[in-house]
């Protein structure tokens, strides 16, 4: 017999609670950003993944402070229109649980994680030098979802990957080089390191 329930009849933690422990595992993205005056600021976002690879978009839903104020990623990017998606690896899932605790604006938190903030190339917010890959992005599209969440955009206009991760000529991207990490519901997290081959069916 089937568990059902209406989301329409759902408060908005309830929904959350069914979400987030149903649709996994979810992607960390430990967004990099600058403010006006060229202070970063890093975020970890697990409601985040890739849209479309023409053009390359990525996306990352932003919540809101209680008061409808903008958190400091959404700032940000309102404010620059850029923002660097850095992948988390097994190796820097702590320090990305760093970058999550709530600091006053203004605390650069890679350097409370013990990161490595890089300059970026054509974007103004840095990359991680220890992330196994970072996407420079620009803001495409903002949606605003209600007062409280926004689902933002970016086109990828650059990419930094650590040596041996990538072949640069196959284009080949090793996931065990990656050894991402993703979010399970609550506190929980995975690796991706059981995996299995299912080729898609020749008909």
């Amino acid at each position: 017999m089937a568990v059902s329930f209406d989301f329409t009849a759902l408060t908005g933690r309830e929904r959350y609670k069914l979400m987030i422990g149903t649709i996994i595992p979810r992607p960390i993205a430990l967004v990099t950003t600058v403010d006006e005056d060229g202070r970063s600021n890093a975020a970890p976002f697990s409601f985040f993944n890739c849209l479309s690879a023409d053009p390359p978009i990525l996306a990352i839903g932003v919540e809101n402070h209680p008061d409808m104020s903008f958190k400091d990623t959404g700032h940000n990017i309102r404010m620059t229109e850029v923002f660097t998606v850095n992948i988390v690896s097994f190796e820097i899932a702590e320090a990305m649980h760093v970058c999550g605790a709530k600091y006053p604006r203004g605390v650069d938190e890679l350097k409370e994680a013990g990161l490595t903030a890089m300059p970026g190339v054509k974007v103004a917010s840095p990359w991680i030098e220890e992330a196994p890959a970072a996407f420079e992005c620009r803001r495409h599209v903002t949606l605003e979802l209600g007062k409280s969440r926004q689902i933002i955009m970016g086109e990828i206009v650059y990419a930094h990957y650590r040596d041996g991760v990538v072949d640069p000529e196959r284009l080949h991207v090793d996931p065990a080089m990656v050894d991402a990490i993703a979010r399970l519901g609550g506190d929980t997290c995975s690796t991706i390191r059981d995996r299995f081959e299912m080729l898609t069916p020749k008909l």
